[in-house]
């Protein structure tokens, strides 16, 4: 690829190269009719400033790394569309990072973006290992991470416990009694977090619950667990999902080959408020996740870290709200 150069439109606008740099670097001098005839002869060739060589001379740049597992999956989607949306009014170059959650992925991901001189990196996926956060800090890359904690790096936080305390006592007020809680065996911190809240509020309230987990987060997850949760005996009259993917798959179990009526025979609540839960076939009741929330969060701390290099770890926690449809309705 043959880019349009300064030097091509320092030719064509009949001035010096040093005159185009100076128009195309804010604050620098340069006379009103120089700049005229600079940005007619960009135009008319089709220049743009090679802003990556401009941030290797000056050892940054405004590329801003997102690390995710399976980004295109649930509410991590939603995340990652609203994350680049946001970074991008910032006016930072967001880089997707697709890879796994281990330490030697997660290490190689931050050796091509710190090689890339990248300002910042945003972590949605994985726990970072301790040589992650360190090799970050030796380089004075920020670090921020969303929806998993680490003392060492500023995160946004989703209220998974409060949400789930909230299901939990909403679930007993309403008389249900057979609770069941349907969960993933990839364990993110999210998930587990949701799990042992929920578990805890009802036990400490005198009843069991039922834990049946599927592989992963998703769909197929759901009709896993929903098959083993009636295999096990009488149907659970009420079962929190984890998030929405897996109560989507539970519903279709529960309906297609339980003939159980929802919420009549089973309520169910999910987690997160993809756009999919409001789907007439679905119609799920369910704890809201704003991802344009966590995303301006996210990229407030990276704006506080990048002000104050020094400053403490900030730490902000969104709690998520109940949104109400036709798989469960509170009692008033």
């Amino acid at each position: 690829m043959r880019f349009v150069s300064a030097e091509q439109v320092a030719r064509r606008a009949g001035v010096s190269r040093s005159a185009v740099s100076r128009t195309f670097t804010p604050g620098a001098s340069v006379s009103p009719a120089t700049r005229e005839k600079v940005l007619k002869a960009a135009e008319e060739l089709g220049y743009h400033v090679n802003d990556l060589a401009r941030g290797v001379l000056n050892n940054q740049s405004r590329l801003v790394g997102i690390v995710a597992t399976k980004p295109e999956v649930g509410f991590r989607a939603h995340l990652t569309a609203a994350l680049t949306k946001a970074l991008i009014r910032r006016g930072s170059v967001p880089v997707l990072i697709n890879t796994g959650q281990t330490e030697e992925e997660m290490l190689a991901a931050q050796k091509m973006l710190i090689g890339h001189r990248a300002e910042a990196t945003i972590i949605l996926s994985g726990s970072p290992p301790a040589s992650f956060l360190e090799l970050a800090r030796r380089n004075g890359q920020p670090v921020v991470l969303i929806g998993r904690s680490e003392p060492e790096a500023d995160h946004v936080h989703a209220g998974n416990s409060e949400a789930s305390i909230e299901a939990a006592r909403l679930l007993l007020k309403a008389g249900r009694r057979r609770l069941a809680f349907a969960g993933s065996q990839s364990a993110t911190p999210s998930i587990l977090e949701r799990q042992v809240a929920f578990v805890a509020e009802v036990e400490h309230r005198g009843f069991e619950v039922q834990i049946a987990h599927g592989h992963d987060s998703n769909y197929d997850c759901g009709l896993a667990a929903a098959r083993a949760l009636l295999a096990e005996g009488p149907a659970p009259d009420a079962i929190f999902c984890a998030n929405d993917l897996i109560a989507f798959g539970v519903m279709d179990v529960l309906r297609r080959e339980g003939g159980l009526r929802i919420p009549d025979d089973v309520a169910v609540i999910g987690f997160d408020d993809v756009p999919e839960a409001s789907w007439l076939n679905y119609n799920l009741t369910t704890f809201r996740q704003d991802p344009l929330v966590m995303a301006q969060r996210a990229v407030d701390l990276l704006e506080r870290r990048i002000a104050d290099p020094d400053a403490e770890q900030g730490h902000d926690r969104v709690v998520p709200e109940l949104v109400v449809r036709e798989t469960f309705v509170p009692e008033t």
